[in-house]
């Protein structure tokens, strides 16, 4: 019983050092602007991302996972309405908050995703930022985000990412944007969003840091069902939601409506990008 309470008393005080750690970051900049196409390619860029799926509608903010044993983590309000970051944060706060994981005040941002936004490109990016600037405040206070002692242990031991910021190379650049991508370099460049649930290697398996009930991602390589579908039959499973199997997705266990608001020409780059990779086993993420 010792040893048990000295464990959880070290996992507990070297998470919260790892939560109150503070970054430095040299601040980077990208145009933002009220141009209503760049406006609307930034929500384009807010869907299929994800940014709409987490934070919620008019990215107003909203509980993520509310679990006794994962804890309490919110999605921020992202607007300048009351209990929202768009009247505090700079436009350089808010490059370091997507692309670093870091708050405005240099500590981490917990569970925020920036390991798949690092990569984005200085338009998509612009473009992002151009388009929260340009949501309706939205009043909405959140209770702050409190990590329950699971949590800790599946981000100390069970590889949840808790804080991505500890993942990132930050002396990375804002990457330049690439002209006339070809079907797989599209693919690699969107597919960084579906690392969080079906693995670095994309052969799913159980995701850690989720509830319980949560089903395991699916093996997305050609060793899984993608391998015996078409380019149509991938693109009516991410705007309908069905595979050709016949297997419903359910949200939110896999966001096919974000996937489904993706153009064609992003759906056969995804397609494409997947069909190329090493056949992987099923569950070995």
């Amino acid at each position: 019983m010792a040893l048990l309470l000295i464990f959880i008393a070290v996992t507990y005080f070297i998470s919260e050092r790892h939560f109150n750690e503070t970054y430095q970051i040299e601040a980077e900049t990208v145009e933002v602007s009220t141009d209503s196409s760049v406006v609307a390619h930034g929500e384009h860029v807010a869907t299929i991302r994800g940014c709409i799926e987490c934070h919620g509608e008019g990215l107003s903010g909203q509980v993520f996972i509310d679990d006794p044993a994962i804890g309490l983590l919110i999605a921020t309000n992202l607007t300048d309405g009351e209990g929202g970051i768009g009247r505090e944060y700079t436009n350089e706060d808010m490059v370091r908050a997507i692309r670093n994981g870091v708050n405005k005040d240099g500590k981490p941002a917990i569970f925020m995703p920036s390991h798949e936004y690092n990569p984005i490109d200085r338009s998509d990016l612009s473009a992002l930022i151009s388009y929260i600037r340009s949501l309706e405040p939205v009043d909405n206070v959140q209770p702050e985000t409190e990590v329950g002692m699971v949590a800790r242990f599946l981000y100390m031991y069970g590889g949840m990412h808790l804080i991505p910021a500890r993942m990132i190379d930050h002396s990375k650049p804002i990457p330049d944007p690439v002209e006339n991508r070809s079907p797989v370099e599209m693919g690699e460049y969107l597919a960084v969003t579906c690392t969080g649930c079906h693995g670095a290697g994309f052969a799913g398996g159980a995701i850690p840091g989720v509830p319980p009930e949560w089903p395991e991602a699916p093996n997305i390589t050609p060793a899984g069902n993608i391998g015996n579908w078409t380019l149509e039959d991938f693109k009516t499973t991410m705007e309908s939601g069905v595979t050709p199997e016949g297997l419903e997705l359910t949200q939110p266990y896999m966001p096919w409506q974000m996937l489904g608001a993706m153009t064609d020409e992003e759906l056969e780059g995804l397609y494409t990008y997947l069909r190329s990779l090493p056949e992987k086993e099923t569950g070995t993420r």
